[in-house]
């Protein structure tokens, strides 16, 4: 019951991504397999660039800064790939991915923090706090439920999504907009997987009361 409940509401617009653009993806992780590059050496570039992408949205060049996290945004992708067609996909490669993710995600969002801090806005700093926190929140409650042996791949923004939105937001300057849409979906994605979470439980527990019951 858990299992087909799992699969009528889960979708991964990442794992979307990733097949759709599968055929690019190993051509270009072919090709940097060939050089000196690891799948853990693109993803610290991935983070440098983010970084590189932050530094110039503290300093004011929103535009510029939306165009380097927007290029960063595929070598995400590539680590994996790259891991995957060398036979190496490790569990220190995967959980390095998912920190410099989080790194890498709020390192944007303290850019434009200190952005609008130096230019005081205070309904942008406060969209940008609850952007951080439900981007925090979401992998959190994902990876707390694994960890008690639930599913929680589930939600309207997952990270992908928050990428897609805040990416190109920020090359046309429409950031604010990003910002408010991530700072309402990013925290009921949280919540829609805290509410999956109970359900699964309760429906464990009614199966395990029904088990206790029998003959």
């Amino acid at each position: 019951m858990e299992g087909s409940t799992d699969k009528k509401v889960r979708f991964h617009l990442d794992t979307f991504l990733r097949n759709s653009f599968k055929g690019i993806l190993d051509r270009v992780g072919a090709y940097l397999n060939t050089t000196w590059l690891k799948p853990n050496t693109v993803t610290i570039i991935g983070l440098i660039g983010n970084f590189a992408g932050a530094l110039m949205l503290a300093l004011g060049y929103i535009r510029i800064g939306g165009i380097i996290v927007f290029l960063m945004g595929p070598i995400d992708a590539l680590d994996g790939t790259m891991a995957r067609l060398r036979g190496e996909p490790t569990g220190f490669g995967g959980f390095v991915d998912s920190v410099t993710d989080r790194y890498s995600e709020l390192v944007i969002l303290l850019g434009l923090l200190i952005h609008y801090l130096m230019h005081p806005d205070p309904v942008a700093i406060l969209l940008v706090y609850l952007a951080a926190a439900g981007s925090v929140l979401v992998p959190y409650v994902r990876a707390r439920a694994e960890g008690a042996g639930y599913s929680a791949s589930i939600g309207i923004l997952s990270r992908v999504g928050r990428y897609l939105l805040l990416a190109p937001a920020l090359m046309f300057n429409l950031q604010i907009y990003a910002l408010a849409i991530i700072a309402v979906f990013a925290n009921i994605t949280a919540l829609q997987r805290i509410a999956f979470v109970r359900r699964q439980a309760y429906q464990r527990l009614a199966e395990k009361k029904d088990g206790s019951s029998l003959p």
